[in-house]
């Protein structure tokens, strides 16, 4: 049997002792030992001399003695002591450096003493020293490990030791092993974050993470196969309260509970490897990139760029070298503090000091530590933050954003505004002036004005408040379309939103006002009330009435155009007004409306008509003209007046459309529309209707509603010739038919499916008169096009 198969199955120290002294491999064999054993000792030798040398230097820098004298005086005063020059060597290190090491070395002797075996805690204390005076003289992550497993490990029973160095993107990277294999050390190069190991386990606290046994964990690690069932220590190796790695060591097997001074020595080395990550690079190979801490100018510039609060911080040590704050270095132009103060009294001061409360329920402070710690970002929705302010607690509710940047933490919190509502009204009336402040539950129905707001109205405080729906029957009629506005944009698509009108009041006086509010929401997101403002802006709106003029003087380019639109506005108007009389005869019922668009310059095609023919049918069509402008509405001109004529024909929808298909295609220079033509029959109670290319009718009956099922037909304009199929409803006593174009349902964030959806959940709550039901359509209309909007509603008797 050769000596490679002896070795496979028990210890090849203890092969080869049994292979006799005479023969060839006896006589190599005892060679190797002999010489492995002076490497031992000469590597040991190097070491001691390093630290006598450093003794040496202790006793030149005290005793004021040259380098001979000072080496005498080491001999003579380690026999006197009766112990060698390495022990008294490090002895004299060990108090004149008085650090961790210094520490560990006390704690063994102290728990040592009363078993009267001092030479444990020398030992320890010359292991410690070795082991830091090689990883000194490393060039690398690589040569640390070596010379912490040889000098301080092995003693302790360990075998294996891993250095992790930790990446600001919460990355784990095998910097440097000793007692594993290559290819396993190869193998666990590079940890992803968010990945469970033994080694992020270590990160978890400042103490690290003791195992008894690697395979009770259930975490991966490297050596895992080597070392199954041996215990595993993995501690976090950091300085200033910054976690630069994690130090991991293997033991063969399972690791007994030990005792403090082990355990210190442990953190001792893990400090003495964060020591090692933060000033050397890693051993070639490693793949660990050299730390490239960001300017904090750039940092800064980041933190101006972001629309929400932001804070950098810097830490903040103490004179032992351990974080303890953490300074605000800068704080950004979007900068909002809980408590109301300006950024100048933030900016510069301490963490705890600005904010003492971050140390307390919100663990605000612990989570800024932790992140700088291990740099792995955090991020918390509704967190509290509280400030004093004169010892009085002031909390908001933010959501918190906390990451690393190099040396630097970056801290954002976007704070919810929460504050009462007594006091949101008073801070707003003492910040604007001469402000009524209302607030309306529309759960409950309370409605809550100050004073001002009743002088404003011109009504007593003993009266009732005016509900905000309530608030066109106070105003002009002509401000009837901006209040509409207003009130479906914070009521219905709550959001916030302002408007100015002219106040009818009782006694005859009118006031220009301007009124801002916006919408509160539970925790449901659900509309709980409105709450805003009312100002008396009559001197201000007199003051931009000179002005505008001045202005049309100054531009009269700006004049023309402005004309333009207000004539083009004016012509749509005349022909489509935003309500006309309803169209009343024998068991039916006709009301139209016309919204339209929210900006002047976005004139649109949008029309419709409603009127009885000759032959006492009903012409009811409602269409769109592709675009805006000048143009839009004059083709709208043209169809509709065309339609009108073309039903007096008594020609059908379907031929109708398909006429007015000609009209478009060849009389309007090519231009596009949507259209929805019928013909309603009194007699018989029967709607004949076609469409080109628009959304088809609804049809409210009995609480439920529905579209009507479609027909075929292309838009109008779009071929020379076009066929367009008609369809035939019965309708009942008390049916609603709805026509309308998309200006009504149409909306950037949703399908037309969708948006149809919610137009029918709307209709099926019908008010009593069909008046009222166009209103409450167009009140509740989601639609954010600011496109126009015409609807036509028949309701059968």
């Amino acid at each position: 049997m050769s000596i490679s198969e002896h070795t496979h199955d028990g210890d090849p120290s203890t092969e080869i002792a049994n292979v006799p002294r005479e023969s060839p491999v006896g006589r190599l064999a005892a060679t190797v030992e002999r010489l492995s054993r002076e490497v031992s000792r000469a590597q040991a030798e190097a070491e001691g001399r390093a630290l006598i040398e450093l003794a040496k230097g202790i006793l030149v820098e005290r005793l004021g003695c040259g380098p001979a004298q000072a080496a005498r005086q080491l001999t003579e005063l380690a026999e006197q002591s009766q112990v060698t020059p390495l022990e008294f060597a490090v002895d004299v290190i060990n108090q004149a450096a008085r650090d961790r090491m210094s520490e560990v070395a006390e704690a063994f002797l102290a728990a040592t003493a009363a078993a009267a075996d001092e030479q444990a805690a020398e030992s320890a204390a010359v292991r410690l020293r070795a082991a830091e005076s090689g990883a000194l003289a490393a060039d690398d992550t690589q040569a640390v490990a070596d010379a912490l497993l040889q000098q301080a490990l092995l003693p302790l029973g360990a075998v294996a030791v891993a250095i992790w160095a930790a990446g600001s993107d919460g990355s784990l990277t095998l910097a440097g092993s000793a007692g594993f294999s290559p290819a396993e050390a190869a193998r666990w190069r590079y940890v992803p974050p968010d990945v469970a190991t033994v080694a992020r386990s270590g990160l978890t606290g400042p103490e690290g993470q003791w195992f008894m046994s690697l395979a009770d964990t259930g975490l991966p690690s490297v050596g895992r196969h080597q070392y199954p069932h041996g215990g595993r220590v993995a501690v976090p190796a950091g300085t200033g309260g910054r976690v630069h790695g994690v130090l991991e060591i293997a033991w063969p097997v399972p690791l007994a509970p030990q005792p403090p001074q082990v355990v210190r020595q442990v953190e001792a080395l893990a400090e003495l490897c964060a020591h090692t990550l933060e000033t050397r690079m890693p051993a070639p190979g490693a793949g660990l990139e050299p730390r490239v801490l960001p300017d904090a100018a750039e940092l800064m510039d980041l933190a101006d760029g972001l629309h929400d609060p932001a804070l950098v911080l810097v830490p903040h040590l103490d004179d032992s070298g351990n974080l303890a704050d953490f300074l605000i270095q800068h704080v950004n132009d979007r900068f909002l503090d809980p408590a109301g103060r300006p950024r100048a009294v933030v900016n510069g001061t301490l963490l705890l000091q600005a904010y003492p409360m971050a140390a307390g329920e919100s663990e605000l402070f612990q989570r800024v530590e932790r992140v700088y710690a291990t740099g792995e970002p955090f991020r918390a929705r509704r967190m509290n933050l509280t400030a004093l302010v004169d010892q009085v607690p002031l909390s908001a509710v933010a959501d918190i954003s906390i990451s690393r940047h190099g040396n630097a933490v970056l801290l954002i919190w976007r704070i919810e505004d929460e504050t009462a509502r007594l006091a949101s009204l008073l801070q707003h009336a003492q910040r604007l002036g001469r402000i009524g402040g209302f607030e309306e539950n529309l759960l409950t129905g309370e409605i809550t004005w100050n004073g001002q707001l009743f002088d404003l109205y011109g009504r007593p405080e003993t009266s009732t408040p005016v509900p905000l729906e309530q608030l066109p029957a106070h105003a002009h009629p002509d401000d009837a379309v901006t209040i509409g506005r207003f009130l479906r944009t914070v009521m219905h698509h709550r959001r916030p939103a302002s408007a100015a009108f002219r106040l009818a009041r009782p006694d005859g006086v009118t006031r220009h006002i301007r009124v801002v509010a916006e919408p509160v929401l539970d925790t449901d997101d659900r509309l709980l009330m409105v709450r805003g403002a009312c100002q008396d802006i009559s001197a201000q709106h007199w003051t931009e009435v000179a002005l505008a003029a001045t202005r049309d003087q100054l531009a009269h380019t700006e004049q023309q155009a402005s004309e333009r639109d207000r004539l083009t506005l004016q012509l749509q108007h005349a022909i489509m007004p935003p309500a006309q009389a309803p169209l009343k005869m024998d068991g039916l019922q006709v009301a139209v409306r016309y919204r339209p668009a929210e900006t002047e310059q976005l004139v649109g095609g949008d029309w419709y008509d409603a009127v009885v023919l000759p032959n006492r049918l009903v012409l009811l069509c409602v269409g769109d003209v592709a675009g805006h402008g000048i143009e839009a509405a004059t083709t709208m001109v043209v169809l509709r007046n065309a339609l009108r004529g073309l039903a007096v024909t008594g020609a059908g929808p379907g031929q109708l459309l398909s006429w007015l298909n000609i009209v478009a295609h060849h009389l309007t220079g090519g231009v596009t529309a949507t259209a929805v033509c019928g013909l309603y029959d009194p007699s018989r109670r029967t709607l004949r209707w076609a469409r080109a290319g628009h959304l088809p009718p609804v049809l409210v009956r009995d609480g439920s509603a529905a579209p009507l099922p479609l027909v075929k037909g292309i838009l109008l304009g779009a071929v020379p010739e076009a066929r367009y199929e008609e369809a035939e409803t019965q309708l009942a006593a008390e049916d609603t038919l709805l026509m309308y174009t998309d200006g009504l349902v149409e909306r950037r964030d949703r399908s037309v499916e969708e948006s149809l959806t919610q137009l029918l959940t709307t209709v099926r709550t019908a008010p009593t008169t069909l008046d009222q039901q166009l209103d409450r359509l167009l009140t509740y209309s989601r639609s954010d096009t600011d496109d126009d909007t015409c609807l036509v509603g028949v309701r059968l008797g």
